[in-house]
């Protein structure tokens, strides 16, 4: 700073400063929040793969066993994808409930999430 400078010169560098780094700080602060919201995702991106393909498999081997109970193979897909049909209606009558309001729910809670270390 200029020592000849006056104090509405002076306060005017300070503001000017001090807007600088409130941007610098809001920046700083939306990366952050960006950062955590997709590196949740992801992780939940890769636990949601594991849980699928585990299910995968042993959708395979209960089709597979209910196929020998009734006789052929190929009833105990049926039997599997009917029940996934049914599945499929339930989750979609209640998706907002379930998972849509949940999920943004805690996307919110994230980025205003502001007692974090």
């Amino acid at each position: 700073m200029n020592n000849n400078a006056t104090p509405i010169e002076t306060l005017f560098e300070k503001a000017g400063d001090y807007s600088k780094t409130t941007i610098e700080l809001l920046k700083l602060n939306a990366i952050d929040k960006s950062a955590d919201v997709v590196s949740t995702l992801a992780v939940q991106l890769v636990i949601f793969i594991v849980v699928a393909l585990f299910t995968l498999v042993i959708n395979f081997g209960v089709a597979l066993w209910i196929g020998e109970l009734l006789g052929k193979s190929y009833y105990g897909f049926f039997v599997v994808a009917a029940f996934y049909f049914l599945v499929a209606i339930i989750v979609y009558s209640f998706r907002n409930q379930w998972i849509k309001s949940p999920l943004n729910n805690s996307i919110i809670a994230q980025l205003l999430n502001k007692n974090r270390v």
